[in-house]
């Protein structure tokens, strides 16, 4: 098999499948007050103090939150942030019109609880700076904006979107989705950002465990209120018993990936920038960005759907995607709205793939899917006309 399709979930690493092992070879619940919990509770004092530390973030300044997926990190900053009315100059919320589900999905909710949210245009993979601007001076409580597109591998510039937020409103809070950009480009510099949400199985790392990362300055204020209510674990932002082994399998991941950033981004640019000569010359296009991450690539079919060719390429041995993991899974798929946000038809929108990279990915496994591409491509054109 060769997978291509990175942004949906990567291999465990084997050094993270050891460290779970062995939490899971020692019992013990880390609000516990005997010694194997208070054992436990120090192995996730580990992992928090382990994922600040890879993500470049001072732990005497930031916090994490250790979640069930990104999906919840995200909600947790939206929901949690626009329901403690502590900062709320404003009820106006900016996204952008090509969010993750968990964060387009929320807004909607928030829109029935009376907050106005405003979508920035991401026509070409840039953010719209000058909407931005015009919007902040409207007001604003809230800003969720992704660092890489999951569909497109756009890069969105935070740093100057979250500076022109802060100027016009200083008491705003700035979210940021890192799902597909943590240990693959460097996080923005954190001066106006105030949450970035993170997934260890993006990273080869286990599924089922995320993280927000938040200033620690959020919780004294209580910007900040939690979406699962129990026994408080998490600093009170998260309760149910941690997934220890999770937390623990996240920290190692990041540890792993965070020296090795600049030699994977090097290879993945490299094959990357491979793979788009290839598939151009297979007879598909390849939708770029202004600014784009190494590791994903949108494809656009020549009149195929992306199902159709989805399927061809299964059964060839090539895994890729026709976007989100999540979005592909639901029971009533529609054209990706990410995709049209960027400027593709929804004709084009439904004839896309995606392909996303790993670090462990060759060259070879580029020119075996572009050989299969081109076959299918010229298979399946015939085939319409």
């Amino acid at each position: 098999m060769i997978y291509l399709d990175n942004s949906a979930t990567t291999a465990l690493a084997p050094e993270v499948r050891a460290a779970m092992l062995e939490v899971w070879d020692n019992v013990g619940n880390p609000s516990s007050l005997h010694a194997a919990g208070l054992a436990a509770k120090k192995r996730l004092e580990g992992a928090h103090a382990s994922l600040l530390s890879s993500a470049g973030l001072k732990s005497t300044e930031w916090q994490t939150v250790f979640c069930g997926s990104g999906s919840e990190a995200n909600n947790l900053a939206i929901l949690g942030s626009a329901h403690t009315g502590r900062h709320l100059d404003s009820r106006r919320i900016l996204i952008t019109d090509s969010e993750h589900a968990s964060v387009e999905n929320t807004a909607q909710v928030l829109t029935s609880r009376g907050f106005e949210i405003v979508r920035i245009t991401t026509k070409g993979g840039a953010l719209d700076l000058e909407a931005i601007e015009r919007e902040a001076k409207k007001g604003v409580c809230l800003a969720s904006f992704m660092l890489v597109n999951n569909e497109t591998g756009a890069i969105y510039d935070l740093e100057r979107a979250s500076e022109i937020i802060k100027k016009s409103c200083p008491s705003a809070l700035i979210h940021c989705d890192a799902v597909q950009g943590f240990m693959r480009i460097p996080l923005p510099k954190a001066v106006n950002i105030d949450f970035f949400s993170v997934s260890a199985h993006k990273i080869h790392g286990p599924a089922g465990v995320g993280a927000l990362l938040l200033r620690r300055e959020l919780i004294k204020k209580r910007y900040l209120c939690p979406v699962i209510i129990g026994g408080g674990q998490e600093e009170g932002l998260r309760s149910g018993t941690e997934n220890l082994a999770g937390a623990v399998g996240f920290a190692k991941a990041a540890e792993i990936m965070k020296p090795q950033m600049d030699t994977n981004y090097a290879h993945l640019l490299d094959l990357s920038s491979y793979a788009i000569e290839k598939v151009t010359a297979a007879g598909a296009k390849v939708n770029l960005p202004e600014k784009r991450a190494p590791h994903i690539l949108s494809i656009t079919l020549p009149r195929i759907k992306s199902q159709t060719m989805l399927n061809l390429l299964s059964a060839g041995g090539v895994c890729v995607s026709s976007g989100s993991a999540c979005s592909s899974n639901a029971k009533n798929r529609h054209v990706s709205s990410a995709l049209v946000a960027f400027g593709l038809s929804e004709s084009d929108a439904d004839c896309t793939v995606r392909m996303s990279l790993c670090k462990d990915n060759t060259r070879k496994d580029i020119d075996d899917f572009a050989k299969l591409l081109e076959s299918g491509i010229n298979r399946l054109v015939k085939i319409k006309k």
